[in-house]
């Protein structure tokens, strides 16, 4: 049986595969990742099965990123109630490149010493093109997407992951008087359609 050429099999050696075949059966380059190979169904499919937290809640169901995602819109609603479909598009798709790489945890990025942002801005720039969105938000909305996000981490740490309020409004602040929040981790089916519909409403210029 012939061989291969020993430079064919160094070269198949320094390049493991980079891409992952997602279930629309899109390939999506991790490294290169190309606005044609992103789609809706696949981030919501995705999103609805990551865990926040690493799965430390409680409940029957784990509290996703998909319900995070809404509740972060939600919230976004009303602290810039002024903002265009675009921009609140913008907050459900915050935590996207999630669907590739899962829900890293901040502690768990610091012990490592990575710096995961230039990875995780290629994602987010593919996504937002592949979808008519400014690769990157503004510096402005991104602060108040960056806002919500914390609020909702606040009352998922109070509600869902076993923290007393004091540890909370230690890591996230005091979350304002007036956003009140009751969160129940949903089932995968219905926060996935959940995610798909509030997506088609924001898509949709009407």
């Amino acid at each position: 049986m012939a061989r291969a050429p020993r430079n064919a099999l160094s070269k198949a050696a320094a390049a493991p595969r980079a891409w992952q075949r997602m279930l629309s059966g899109r390939r999506l380059d991790l490294l290169d990742p190309s606005p044609l190979d992103v789609e809706i169904e696949d981030i919501a499919h995705g999103l609805a099965r990551v865990a926040r937290w690493n799965g430390q809640t409680i409940g029957t169901h784990a509290f996703s990123v998909a319900q995070h995602s809404l509740v972060v819109e939600e919230i976004c609603r009303k602290l810039a109630p002024e903002w265009d479909k675009q921009k609140r598009l913008m907050a459900l798709l915050h935590d996207a490149p999630e669907y590739v790489i899962g829900d890293m945890i901040s502690p768990f990025k610091a012990a490592l010493g990575i710096d995961y942002k230039a990875f995780e801005a290629k994602l987010e720039a593919a996504v937002h093109v592949r979808f008519g969105l400014p690769a990157h938000p503004s510096a402005t909305v991104k602060g108040v997407i960056k806002r919500a996000d914390i609020i909702c981490a606040y009352f998922e740490a109070v509600q869902l992951a076993g923290f007393t309020e004091a540890e909370a409004k230690r890591f996230f602040g005091t979350p304002p008087r007036a956003i009140k929040l009751k969160l129940t981790p949903m089932p995968t089916a219905q926060v996935q359609e959940a995610f798909l519909k509030r997506f088609r409403s924001l898509i949709d210029p009407a």
